[in-house]
């Protein structure tokens, strides 16, 4: 009985390396979202970038990294077998959506001002006089549209977060909705000025959302490695290699 059972642990294993080895998973995430994800010299680099690599690395699974605006990426994610999108907020509307693997890193939901501004902020029925900046098919523009926050009237939506970074520093929008370890990034790469964070109106991580038609067992591997990851400071080493830069 015990030669059986190991046997079929043996099979098991081996069966699992078969499916990894064989896989090629098109990794897709999007420009501009940094410290997560940013293009840098030509090259993709930011925290999310580096661990999804290391634990494709890990797993000896062979993968293809490209950008694409965010809505075009979500979209693709949803339609195409071994594709996966990061990095990506795990939201109820979401859940059965995808299949993920994270988290990857917390980031917390805020409003950012211009700095200097004599804007108060002390829950989100006050930021429903202003007009704030979103941008299309994002998690944040969602939840606050959701809670009764209307585009075109206070939500102000854009292609993407620099445009709403640039927008704040013109005078074009009252406040921004972004994620805290977000925004000061963007902000400085797009040298849109300073802002100040106002209110934290959720509490969120980041995940990778991989396709709903992806083997549980791939997905199962993949989220121990990055358990393994954080376990050995390979996580923290990476975190702290982008953080300490800001």
């Amino acid at each position: 009985m015990t030669n059986k059972f190991l046997l079929f642990i043996l099979f098991l294993l081996l069966s699992l390396n078969s499916a990894l080895a064989q896989t090629k998973i098109s990794l897709i995430t999007e420009d501009y979202r940094p410290p997560l994800n940013m293009i840098i010299d030509n090259k993709i680099v930011g925290i999310s970038t580096e661990i999804m690599q290391e634990i494709m690395k890990r797993e000896k699974i062979k993968y293809t990294l490209e950008v694409l605006p965010w809505a075009r990426g979500f979209n693709t994610t949803q339609k195409k077998s071994d594709t996966a999108l990061f990095s990506t907020t795990r939201t109820p509307e979401r859940e059965n959506l995808f299949k993920w693997v994270g988290p990857i890193i917390s980031n917390n939901w805020v409003f950012f001002a211009k700095k200097g501004s004599k804007i108060k902020i002390n829950s989100l029925d006050d930021a429903k006089k202003y007009s704030i900046g979103v941008y299309t098919e994002d998690a944040v523009t969602e939840f606050l549209q959701k809670n009764g926050f209307v585009r075109n009237e206070n939500l102000d939506v854009s292609t993407n977060d620099q445009q709403n970074a640039l927008k704040l520093q013109a005078g074009r929008i009252d406040l921004w909705a972004s994620g805290s370890a977000l925004g000061p990034w963007i902000v400085k790469l797009a040298n849109a000025g300073s802002i100040e964070e106002l209110y934290t109106f959720n509490k969120t991580e980041l995940y990778a959302a991989f396709n709903i038609n992806t083997d549980d067992k791939i997905i199962n591997q993949l989220n121990k490695q990055l358990k393994k990851m954080k376990q050995d400071g390979t996580v923290k080493k990476i975190y702290n290699k982008y953080f300490y830069q800001k």
